[in-house]
């Protein structure tokens, strides 16, 4: 298990993520709202995650979903060492009700997100809306990935939102996977930016 650590005056952080795991997680970033959104990560893409975040909340909620994103990419890099081997690219469309849900990423170690949902609501229980996109583009760029998250349709934000955390897991999974046909890194060029 990769283990992260982020101190700083406004957060205090101490991730574990295992890449072949079985889906355990045992998360408090003290947003019960995150929490269940990276359970369902965590359990789509069969990983083992554990979280225990500090953050100064009394403010709001941004410095600590953005240095959990941030631990979570650092994680996931790490993880995959020199990505040799691993199928790179996947996708996953993930219906949750009547909301559907698309991520598509490419471990290319070129970090960049594309994010595009349409909230009804301003706020998730303790999470705000805005800031589902900027987790996603913590993970990314500190995951050196390219991402791709959408909303297609829906009209419950618990749902879309649901929707896009476990088409992230399960997208993940399948990108990180070994190819048994594969030598070496996934790229013609030979090498992968890390």
């Amino acid at each position: 298990m990769v283990t992260i650590t982020r101190t700083t005056k406004e957060t205090d952080i101490t991730l574990g993520f295992e890449l072949n795991g079985s889906g355990k997680a045992e998360v408090n970033s003290g947003i019960g709202f995150l929490d269940h959104m990276l359970v369902l990560f965590a359990g789509h893409g069969l990983f083992d995650l554990t979280l225990a975040a500090r953050g100064d909340l009394h403010i709001d909620e941004h410095h600590t979903v953005e240095d959990v994103g941030i631990c979570l990419g650092r994680a996931i890099a790490q993880a995959l060492g020199d990505r040799s081997g691993i199928v790179r690219t996947a996708h996953s469309y993930m219906p949750m009700d009547e909301a559907l849900g698309f991520v598509a990423i490419d471990l290319s170690g070129r970090p960049y997100c594309v994010f595009e949902a349409a909230w009804h609501t301003p706020r998730m229980g303790g999470l705000g809306t805005d800031l589902v996109g900027h987790f996603f583009e913590s993970v990314a760029v500190h995951g050196a990935m390219n991402l791709h998250a959408r909303i297609l349709y829906g009209r419950n934000d618990h749902h879309q939102c649901e929707a896009l955390f476990k088409a992230f897991g399960r997208a993940l999974d399948a990108a990180t996977r070994q190819d048994p046909r594969r030598q070496g890194v996934p790229s013609t060029k030979g090498t992968l930016t890390v």
